[in-house]
């Protein structure tokens, strides 16, 4: 018999703690956590790479045609490589991160990636962090928290990290995008993380994903 593998997913804002907590539930529970956002950032690279303006839409699609996407893992964590080529530290880069988003909004990008998010499930359980894995990827999944933080502790975050892309720029584009807007996908709860210490997030997230069934 094929095994059932589940997901958990994680739906959050730009600096609310998505991937950490992610992270920290992959070493806790012994999945695979896969970061969907690193997917957007790896097209929005390819796009740069090739002189393409990401808001050039059709160039972009025709894009993902000629580059290979490979999706896998080490150990626990997720990989993104384009044409053999694994991309770590340049994704976090400014020039990603102010045009992720409007790559980000196009459908068809979306499509092809949803596939190859959706494809983890096919060989394992998996933590998914993005903003649209409860909503959109893992609709079906009873296991979904929706984790958030103030604005101002966002951007403190943000600041720590050495990134200085507008927090709420990167909120209204999400939100306002057409296809797969950030929302709060049915079933989810929602975790406010400002005043809380990384091992608090889990332990709350623990106890949320066992409140909805999950066998710890």
């Amino acid at each position: 018999m094929t095994p059932t593998f589940h997901a958990i997913a994680i739906d959050g804002p730009a600096a609310s703690g998505k991937s950490t907590l992610a992270r920290n539930l992959a070493q806790r529970l012994g999945l695979i956590m896969v970061n969907s956002g690193a997917m957007y950032r790896a097209i929005t690279w390819a796009a740069l790479q090739h002189g393409i303006d990401p808001a050039d839409s059709p160039a972009v699609i025709a894009l993902m045609d000629k580059i290979d996407i490979d999706c896998g893992h080490d150990g626990l964590m997720s990989t993104i490589a384009i044409d053999g080529r694994t991309l770590t530290d340049e994704l976090r880069a400014e020039h990603i991160n102010s045009n992720v988003s409007t790559v980000a909004a196009i459908p068809e990008i979306r499509e092809t990636l949803v596939k190859l998010q959706r494809g983890y499930l096919n060989h394992s359980n998996v933590v998914m962090e993005g903003r649209d894995i409860g909503s959109v990827v893992f609709p079906d999944t009873p296991y979904k928290i929706y984790i958030d933080a103030s604005e101002s502790v966002r951007n403190s975050r943000r600041a720590g990290d050495g990134e200085t892309d507008s927090i709420a720029k990167r909120d209204a584009a999400d939100s306002k995008r057409k296809t797969a807007p950030l929302m709060v996908a049915d079933g989810a709860t929602v975790l406010d993380t400002s005043g809380l210490s990384i091992e608090g997030v889990a332990d709350a997230a623990i106890e949320i994903l066992k409140s909805q069934g999950l066998t710890i």
